[in-house]
């Protein structure tokens, strides 16, 4: 069986020796002086030189996921083969071999003819959405959202159900798994045979062997090379790079477990693990939220997605973003990770006893230690109790905002309710706002999966 992410592979390794996008390469900062397809770098002493070790077929890959990137940012009036070279600074013979490969593969067609300053019309070309598809999932306390996403990140299906997290771990992966075969199920009727060997390992997971029956293996039996994969996005603190949890807030027994792995081998195909937070953060800026902001997310729990640079920033321990549990409140009361006076305890606290506005004004206090430890450029707010009363926490938190400018001097920075979903333009709710954050999530962890296609560092 050969997977998407293989035949962009494939497509790339078959001669598109053009430029190489890369900070280390020829004289203009993309490539390679020579335009071989070769990297060019500079060496221990300085020298210029041919970079020991490169991996010639990932340096490829890279140029067929610049390619398809640009493919899906053209949408349905399409690019030309000479507007890609022009982009993305490979020649045009690489253009055609690359385009030519993904045409026949069935992920980009023709979008028509565009007139030019001279000669015959050029053909312009279009990534085909239906030609890949992931799940995102968002596992919540105490429920379950699953989308399933095409190539340009359209929630082509979608679930909904309650989910108990603390169930155990049989209980909720047989949970995922389900839903999981749900929605791949209504986009794929025929039955295939399943594989008899485990598929390869790619860029964002391992599947592993078969499973029993009725615990994923009808996404084996039915699966078509464009699931490309499911991400899962759940409470912190987790290893994103391992997809190993931790002391997840409320649910110590979930310490250590290979969430990753175990679902892996369910279902069969590749699997992303992250945090809820870093999931929404990653969606909004796939969906054009640009620079350095902070997604402030208060449901069930309260934590940070941190996006530094148009990049979503995890740390070298895929910890960062714990922001519900810095300490406000040295004497306060206990928090479930065990500390007293989190910033998650006292706000949850507030909205428990139904003073909205205190909560609005520590979440605020947070977010001020935020801006003024980062320098972030605005606060987006989300979550559940969040969206109940969204005028309360925008205005709570912008008061704080405003406040520390004052004290500082500094421009305040703007705060506001996070856009509904991951390809919203991140500036007003629109009709995906009215989805809520766990669609958000859910678009999110999605995203995670389509992001290395793409070329994106951070999914």
């Amino acid at each position: 069986m050969v997977l998407l992410w293989q035949r962009c592979c494939q497509s790339a390794s078959t001669g598109e020796n053009g430029r190489v996008n890369r900070t280390n390469g020829g004289p203009d900062g993309r490539g390679p002086a020579d335009g071989t397809g070769t990297a060019v770098g500079t060496g221990p002493a300085g020298r210029t030189g041919t970079t020991a070790g490169v991996n010639l077929l990932g340096l490829r890959s890279h140029n067929t996921a610049l390619v398809l990137d640009l493919l899906r940012t053209a949408g349905a009036e399409g690019i030309s083969r000479l507007e890609l070279a022009e982009r993305t600074g490979l020649t045009p013979q690489a253009v055609s071999k690359i385009t030519a490969r993904l045409r026949a593969d069935g992920l980009a067609a023709d979008a028509g003819r565009r007139a030019s300053t001279g000669g015959k019309p050029r053909t312009v070309l279009r990534l085909v959405p239906e030609a890949g598809h992931a799940v995102g999932v968002h596992l919540d306390r105490d429920e379950l959202r699953a989308v399933l996403v095409d190539l340009d990140g359209t929630v082509v299906g979608e679930r909904n159900t309650p989910l108990d997290l603390g169930a155990g771990a049989e209980a909720v992966l047989t949970r995922v798994a389900g839903v999981v075969e749900e929605l791949w199920g209504e986009r794929d009727e025929e039955p295939r045979e399943a594989p008899a060997e485990p598929v390869a390992p790619t860029a964002v997971g391992e599947p592993g062997e078969p499973g029993e029956p009725g615990d994923g293996a009808a996404v084996r039996g039915r699966r078509r090379p464009s699931l490309l994969g499911v991400g899962i996005a759940l409470p912190g603190p987790l290893d994103h790079a391992r997809g190993v949890l931790h002391r997840v807030t409320g649910f110590p027994e979930w310490d250590g477990f290979p969430l990753r792995d175990a679902l892996s081998r369910r279902l069969g195909v590749p699997v992303v693990v992250d945090k809820d937070t870093n999931a929404a953060a990653l969606g909004l800026a796939v969906g054009g939220e640009g620079g350095s902001f902070a997604y402030l997310h208060l449901g069930t729990g309260l934590g940070a997605g941190l996006v530094i640079g148009g990049s979503v920033h995890r740390g070298p321990r895929t910890g960062a973003g714990e922001f519900g549990h810095q300490v406000l409140q040295l004497d306060g009361p206990r928090c479930g990770c065990g500390d007293r006076g989190c910033i998650e305890a006292l706000c949850l606290g507030a909205v428990a006893r139904g003073d909205t506005d205190e909560a609005a004004r520590v979440l605020g206090t947070g977010a001020a230690n935020l801006v003024g430890l980062l320098d972030i450029d605005r606060v987006l707010l989300g979550g559940r109790i969040v969206e109940a009363a969204p005028e309360t926490f925008v205005r709570g938190v912008r008061e704080v905002l405003e406040a520390r400018a004052r004290r500082t001097g500094d421009t305040p920075v703007p705060v506001r309710i996070a856009s509904g979903g991951g390809r919203g333009d991140g500036r007003d709710g629109g009709e995906k706002g009215h989805q809520g954050s766990g669609q958000r999530v859910a678009e999110g962890a999605a995203q995670s999966v389509l992001a290395p296609v793409f070329g994106r560092g951070d999914g």
